[in-house]
This record gives C-alpha cells, sequence and structure tokens, in this order.
C-alpha cells in the first residue's frame, strides 16, 4: 500500500525511531492517545497493610543469638563459635580458646580476651597472669584441675580469640559474642560468676571502672557477681594485691555461706 512517503523517508524515520529506543512495531497505524477514553474511575481499594519490617540479612549478632540458642552442651558451644563467620579477630588467631576447669564448678571466672601464651595453647589464663590466677584461687582452697567439682573453678573470657597485641576488646566484639557468653553461663551452671577486669563488666554488667566496681557484689545472668582486678593488672599494679586478697576473702565467704 503506498503512505505517500517514500523508501528512504520511511527507513530514515525508522531509524530515528530506533535511536529513541523504539524496538517493536504494536500497531500498522499510529493511536491519538488524546482521542482515546478515558480510563475509567478506580475502585475504592481497602488500605494496603502496613510493609513489613525490614530484616537485614546479615545481622552479626542475630546469627550469634541464633547460634548460641541451638547449642545444647558445652562441645556444640564451642563448635558453634568456632564456626561463627563474624568476628575479624579469629582471622589472626592461632586458636579458639573457649574454657578450663570443671564444667558445673561453683565459681565461674569471666576474663576479658586471651593473650599470646592463651592463644598458643588454646586454653585461657595460662601465661604469667594465669599463673598468678592459680596462685590466688590455691589461697583460697579453688584450683581448675581440682578432683572435687565443689572445689574447683571453670575458666572463661567474654572473648575467644586474641585481639591484636592484646588490646581492650571493643564494644562491637562484646557485644557481638556476647549471646555466646551468655548461653556458656547458662550450660556451665555455675552458681558465682567473678569478672575480671572492665570487659567482663562491660558484657555482663553493662557497666566498667574496675577500680570502682571491684569488691562489690552485683547481679550478672541471675547469678551473684563480684568484680575483681584481672591478675594482668596485679602483675602491673602490684600495690593493688592487697584489695585482690579482699576479693578473694569475701569470695571464699560467699561460698562457704552458699553451702
Amino acid at each position: 500500500m503506498d503512505s505517500g512517503m517514500d523508501w528512504h523517508a520511511a527507513r530514515a524515520a525508522l531509524e530515528w525511531q530506533v535511536e529513541l529506543g523504539a524496538t517493536d512495531a504494536i500497531q500498522d497505524t499510529p493511536v491519538n492517545r488524546f482521542e482515546a477514553a478515558p480510563p475509567a474511575p478506580a475502585r475504592a481499594q481497602a488500605p494496603a497493610a502496613a510493609p513489613a519490617a525490614h530484616v537485614p540479612e546479615d545481622d552479626p549478632i542475630a546469627e550469634a543469638e541464633a547460634a548460641a540458642a541451638g547449642a545444647q552442651d558445652l562441645g556444640a558451644l564451642k563448635a558453634a563459635m568456632a564456626a561463627y563467620p563474624h568476628c575479624d579477630l579469629r582471622r589472626g588467631a592461632r586458636n579458639l580458646v573457649f574454657a578450663d576447669g570443671v564444667p558445673g564448678a561453683p565459681v565461674m571466672i569471666v576474663g576479658e580476651a586471651p593473650g599470646r601464651d592463651e592463644d598458643r595453647e588454646g586454653r585461657p589464663f595460662v601465661g604469667r597472669a594465669g599463673q598468678l590466677l592459680d596462685r590466688m584461687l590455691d589461697a583460697i582452697g579453688r584450683a581448675r584441675d581440682a578432683d572435687s567439682a565443689g572445689h574447683a573453678v571453670y575458666i572463661t573470657n567474654v572473648l575467644p580469640w586474641r585481639p591484636p597485641q592484646n588490646r581492650t576488646p571493643t564494644a562491637q566484639e562484646i557485644a557481638m559474642l556476647l549471646p555466646f557468653l551468655r548461653r556458656h553461663v547458662t550450660l556451665a551452671r555455675p552458681r558465682i560468676l567473678v569478672l575480671m577486669g572492665n570487659a567482663s563488666c562491660q558484657a555482663l554488667l553493662g557497666r566498667s571502672g574496675i577500680t570502682r566496681l571491684r569488691g562489690h557484689w552485683d547481679e550478672a545472668l541471675g547469678l551473684p557477681a563480684l568484680p575483681m582486678f584481672h591478675p594482668a593488672y596485679l602483675l602491673r599494679n602490684p600495690q593493688a594485691k592487697r584489695e585482690a586478697w579482699a576479693d578473694l576473702l569475701e569470695l571464699q565467704a560467699r561460698l562457704r555461706g552458699a553451702g
């Protein structure tokens, strides 16, 4: 059919349409949209439901909570921590430092983070600070390797991996791994918590300032909690051993009172 447009003009018009982005011919003849019938009025609709709350696809704390809750015993908890991918400290650490001592012991000691010796051996409190801790515990008839569970202790840290250069744990690292620590306490079933250092007080009491907190009983996770100086602090500040001895005697008295 002769449209009144020669072949060259038609081709030029088509090329121009292609340059504008047209890819498909819908109809043979154009449609004047101004002459088209107006659309029918929209029907009233029920108010739309509120959008669902956005759940982050990658929430390290939520993942830690789920992994910790799924651990039914200490072995499963250790495996869950080893599989947890979000804490960058694991990349520079040799070992995951989980715990030492006797699960079910009346006293659970919570330190801050592994040091070089702990990272190498995979056990908490095995360096100079750990040797001092063992002497402190022996002074009140306690030991991590005691034959009797009633005289034993169980030891862990807030963080299972060594921070670079033994730096102080960050608030983000503490928050990320706190679900595992809470579950650890639940599964270990102690009667008393000893919080050694600022990081453990921050994690379980929500406060720091160990020089003010030490020696004063508090409560953490529903258990009596006694903040104490970390043995590493005592090595740097021997004059503080007097206060540490007083705290040990307070712990001993509480244990005797608890039967």
